[in-house]
C-alpha cells in the first residue's frame, strides 16, 4: 500500500508502526546489551574491565559523530532501501563482535554498529511519519520509539541472562539473527518511500540556522544529560538511599516508562508542550526528592515517577524537532540525535566525576540544576513547541 493512501486514512497503520518499533527494540539492544555483559566480555577477550568499556564508548562516539553527515548524504535515498541496508549493517556488526578473535576486531564491529545507529534513529521516525495522518504523527513516533522502552524493560535483561549463562557470543549471535529476521519482514511488508531531493531547505547548515531546531537540541542536551547521568550510576543512588535493591528500582522505573509511552500515545499530538515541560518538572521533583527524602514508600513513588518522566524522552524531543521544519525532518532529527548521544557521554562523565568527589546527593542536585535550566528555557519558548 502506498504512503499516500496510508496518510489519507484517519487511522494509524498500527501493524507497520509495530514492525518499526521492533526495529528500535533491536537497535536499543545493540546499544545496551554489551553494558550488561561487560565483565563477561572482558574475561572472554582477555582485557581489563575499564578497557572493555571502550566497546560502549566507541559505539556512542561513532553514532554521535557520523549521524548528521550520513543522514545528510542519504537524504535522497529510498527510505526502505536505506533501512534494509542499515539493518544489514547492524546484523553484520553483531556477527563481527560475536566471532571477533580479539578486542580490536570487536571494537571495529561496535564502531560499525554505532555508525548504523547514528543514521537509523533520525530516519526511522521520519519514515514512520510519512505513513501516518498529519494529525497523528506524534502518536506514530511514540509507537515507533516505544520499542526503546520495551527493549530496556524486557530485551536487555533477557539477553543479559543468556549472555551470563551461555556466554556473550551466544547472546550477541541471537541478536544478529533476530535483526536479520526483522529485515526480512521489513522487505516484505514496509512500503517503499522515496527520499527527499537534496536542497538548501534540508541541508545541515539550514538546520543549524533554524532557531526552533537549535532550541530542541539544547532542551534535549539538558534533559538527557541529567537523566542518563543519574541512570548510569543508579546502583550508587540505590546504595546511598538505603533502598532495598537495584532490581526493585529498575522494575518500578520500567513500569513508569511503560505508563509514559501510553500517556504520550494518547496526548502527544494535542499537548506536546505540556508533555515536554512535564519531563522537566517531574525530573526535578524526583531528583530533589531523592536528595532530601529517605522513606521507602516515597522512594518507590520516586522511581515510578522517574520512569514516567524518562520513558518518552526520545518520542517527545523527536516530535518537537519535526514540528520546527517543513522539510528535511530526518536531517533535523539527526542534529537532535547527535545532541542526545553527546549528552549521554557528557552526563555519564560529569556524574562520574561528581561521584568521585562526593556521593550521589551532589550528583542528584547537579542533575536537578540542569533540569531547572531546561524548564525555564522551555517555559519561555513553549509556544514554539506547539
Amino acid at each position: 500500500m502506498s504512503p499516500d493512501i496510508l496518510r489519507s486514512r484517519r487511522t494509524l497503520p498500527l501493524p507497520l508502526l509495530l514492525l518499526m518499533s521492533a526495529i528500535t527494540f533491536m537497535a536499543i539492544l545493540c546499544e545496551l546489551v554489551p553494558s550488561g555483559l561487560l565483565p563477561v566480555m572482558a574475561r572472554g577477550m582477555h582485557v581489563q574491565l575499564t578497557q572493555a568499556g571502550q566497546l560502549i564508548g566507541i559505539y556512542a562516539l561513532a553514532s554521535a559523530v557520523c549521524g548528521l553527515p550520513l543522514v545528510s548524504l542519504t537524504v535522497a535515498c529510498n527510505r526502505k532501501t536505506l533501512l534494509l541496508f542499515l539493518l544489514s549493517g547492524f546484523s553484520l556488526s553483531n556477527f563481527i563482535v560475536a566471532w571477533a578473535p580479539d578486542f580490536t576486531v570487536a571494537l571495529v564491529g561496535r564502531a560499525l554498529g554505532g555508525v548504523c545507529a547514528g543514521t537509523l534513529w533520525p530516519m526511522i521516525t521520519a519514515y514512520g511519519m510519512t505513513l501516518a495522518p498529519v494529525t497523528a504523527q506524534g502518536r506514530a513516533v511514540t509507537i515507533i520509539m516505544g520499542g526503546i522502552t520495551a527493549g530496556m524493560a524486557v530485551g536487555v535483561p533477557f539477553l543479559t541472562f543468556i549472555g551470563n549463562y551461555y556466554g556473550y557470543r551466544a547472546a550477541i549471535l541471537i541478536l544478529a539473527c533476530l535483526i536479520l529476521l526483522i529485515a526480512v519482514l521489513c522487505f516484505f511488508y514496509l512500503p517503499s518511500v522515496a527520499g527527499e531531493k537534496k536542497a538548501a531547505a534540508n541541508s545541515p547548515w539550514t538546520m543549524l540556522k533554524n532557531r526552533g531546531v537549535l532550541l530542541v537540541v539544547l532542551l534535549t542536551f539538558l534533559a538527557v544529560g541529567a537523566n542518563y547521568g543519574v541512570y548510569t550510576f543508579i546502583t550508587d543512588v540505590v546504595r546511598d538511599l538505603g533502598y532495598p535493591g537495584v532490581n526493585q528500582a529498575q522494575l518500578l522505573f520500567g513500569i513508569g516508562s511503560i505508563i509514559s509511552v501510553c500517556l504520550a500515545i494518547k496526548l502527544i499530538d494535542r499537548y506536546l508542550p505540556v508533555l515536554l515541560i512535564g519531563i522537566y518538572v517531574t525530573g526535578i521533583l524526583v531528583f530533589l526528592g531523592f536528595a532530601q527524602l529517605g522513606q521507602i514508600y516515597l522512594l518507590d513513588a520516586g522511581f515510578l515517577l522517574w520512569g514516567i518522566s524518562f520513558g518518552s524522552l526520545s518520542s517527545i524531543f523527536q516530535t518537537a524537532t519535526s514540528k520546527q521544519v517543513s522539510s528535511g525532518v530526518a536531517v533535523a532529527n539527526a542534529l537532535q540525535s547527535a545532541s542526545f548521544n553527546f549528552s549521554i557521554m557528557f552526563g555519564s562523565f560529569g556524574a562520574g566525576k561528581l561521584l568521585e568527589q562526593s556521593n550521589s546527593k551532589i550528583m542528584l542536585y547537579a542533575a536537578a540544576v540542569l533540569l531547572i535550566s531546561g524548564l525555564l528555557i522551555a517555559l519561555v519558548n513553549r509556544r514554539k513547541m506547539a
